[in-house]
Parts: C-alpha cells; structure tokens; sequence
C-alpha cells in the first residue's frame, strides 16, 4: 500500500488555498458570525487548525498499533479550540500552517507498515491510514468551501456585514 498522489498533493497544498479565500477581507469581516448561530470564518479556521493537533495524536496512537477506537471530535468540547480562539488571526494561521508542514513531512514518509495501521472511528469503523487522511483531508475541505461561501457573501454585501 502506497500514498496515492491525490492524497499527497492535497496533505502538502490544500489548506494553503485558505489564504486566498479570505484575502481582502478584515480581521474584524474574519471574525463576524454572518449567520446567527452558525461560525465564523474566524472559528471555521480555529476549528481546522485545532484539530489537526487531535488528528496528530489519533495517528500517533494508530502507529502504536492494537486498532485504537477514537470518540467523536467535538471542537466544543476541546479545550484547544477554546483556547486559541481568543488568538489573533494571524497566530491562527500561522500555527495551522506549521502544523500542517509537520503532518505532510512525517506522514509522507510512512512507509507501507504505517499506512495499514489502523483506527477505529465511531461512524465510519476501523479505517486504515490511507482511509484517515481521506477523511481528514475531505473533512478540512467542506471547511475551506464553507469559509468559501462566507467569503463571497462578505464580498458581494460589504455594506452590510
């Protein structure tokens, strides 16, 4: 078993689109809840950059082997999440991408042993490596298209928000 390369590119450049979806937009736009009840752009971030620390630790404990059984993430239930949203943007997205640097080297050079390790997720059961980095990658993308949407609805109403 090999890392396909449309899950090394998208590990190593995917979030980096991120930078582009929210350029223009105000530190104050960023942190705006748009919809009552719903996240910010700000928290939709947060949220990706704290939870690459969980998926970190779910990997490590994956390495370890015996098939570890993982709960349900909840960012509000991760003390992290609350933590670093009192952070500056700009701390945000700095740590998520040195972070996400740190994740791309280590896991692009498993090799095939660590790729069939495996985790047991509650929802979806005992997936391998590969089938981890699907589900955190497609996971961190329906958060870049949200943030995405919030984007465009800041750029074609600026008066508004």
């Amino acid at each position: 078993m090999q890392m396909p390369s449309s899950i090394s590119t998208r590990l190593q450049y995917q979030h980096k689109s991120l930078i582009e979806l929210i350029d223009g937009l105000s530190d104050d736009q960023i942190r705006m809840q748009i919809f009552p009840g719903k996240w910010s752009i700000f928290e939709n971030i947060v949220h990706l950059e704290t939870y690459q620390h969980t998926f970190v630790h779910r990997v490590r404990q994956m390495l370890e082997g015996g098939n570890p059984s993982f709960d349900v993430y909840s960012a509000e239930g991760d003390p992290l999440f609350h933590e670093h949203v009192i952070k500056s943007s700009r701390e945000i997205i700095q740590e998520l991408l040195s972070v996400r640097k740190e994740i791309s080297s280590g896991m692009l050079s498993f090799n095939e042993t660590d790729l069939a390790r495996t985790g047991n997720h509650p929802v979806y059961g005992s997936m391998h490596m590969i089938q981890w980095l699907n589900f955190f990658l497609l996971h961190e993308a329906h958060h870049l298209f949200t943030i995405f949407k919030l984007s465009a609805e800041l750029k074609k109403n600026p008066g508004q928000h």
